[in-house]
């Protein structure tokens, strides 16, 4: 796959992500009932694939099978986001050291605020953006932003300058997103005009939107303001597929300078 400039933040990733948490939350997930090997198997296919950029959290309990993936690859080749619920400085720092401990790596390249709903979030939890701002400035994580789950959350990141990375809920249909379309794609397409990094969850809709695999993808491409997509692959074959798809769909709709 060819890698993009993902908005400002100097990480390079391929168009589609690898995720581990399909129906996650309470430290498992669809993809990591696959067993420690299992996932492990399925992120090296993904990695020979091309695919160089890989979605953990904690809550979906995937570092250790990420972690064993990256045992026989070259760190420096691969982009991971990880997850944090954590909502004050202190309890920031205490993960970001657990998570660097329970990945095998110095360095997070993506640490989001997981679930984020609220317009107020920018002040509420100001803590915790210092604290992630300051492993930053230290060199312990690359970039830093929040996982969407809201409208209020994502309109508010349109006027929050900490945000370097949002991951957002949006497909053609509105399903299992935070509002339809015509009220998301605009805050998307400002939040990329302003140089962030956009990718993209519930491409399927968690399930509903996988009779239509090809254009569920082309709907989230076309936008031409998300930079990638994280798809929560469960098979060698369905990471075949998607990898046939975002390839070829990539190619009919490159993104626009900022």
């Amino acid at each position: 796959m060819d890698y993009i400039d993902f908005g400002k933040t100097g990480l390079k990733v391929s168009r589609l992500s690898i995720g581990t948490g399909t129906h996650g939350w309470g430290g498992r997930s669809q993809q990591t009932a696959l067993g420690l090997d299992g996932l492990a198997d399925l992120l090296h296919k993904a990695y020979d694939a091309g695919v160089n950029f890989w979605d953990s959290a904690d809550e979906y309990g995937s570092h250790p099978h990420v972690a064993r993936a990256l045992r026989d690859l070259p760190r420096d080749k691969i982009v991971i986001t990880t997850k944090t619920t954590a909502r004050s400085g202190p309890a920031i720092a205490e993960d970001l050291a657990r998570f660097c401990k329970e990945l095998n790596t110095d360095v997070l390249d993506i640490v989001l605020l997981h679930s984020l709903r609220e317009a107020s979030w920018p002040k509420k939890y100001a803590g915790a953006m210092e604290a992630l701002s300051r492993a930053k400035e230290q060199g312990m994580v690359r970039a830093v932003g929040f996982s969407c789950h809201g409208l209020g959350a994502l309109r508010a990141a349109t006027e929050t300058d900490w945000v370097d990375v949002v991951l957002v809920r949006i497909n053609h249909a509105g399903v299992n997103m935070d509002a339809k379309p015509a009220r998301v794609v605009p805050l998307i397409n400002k939040l990329y005009a302003s140089g962030k990094a956009i990718y993209a969850m519930k491409v399927l809709g968690c399930g509903p939107l996988t009779h239509d695999v090809r254009g569920a993808i082309d709907y989230v491409l076309q936008l031409g303001t998300v930079h990638a997509l994280t798809l929560g692959m469960r098979s060698a074959l369905q990471l075949e597929e998607n990898v046939r798809l975002v390839n070829e769909l990539a190619l009919k709709y490159p993104l626009p300078s900022v």
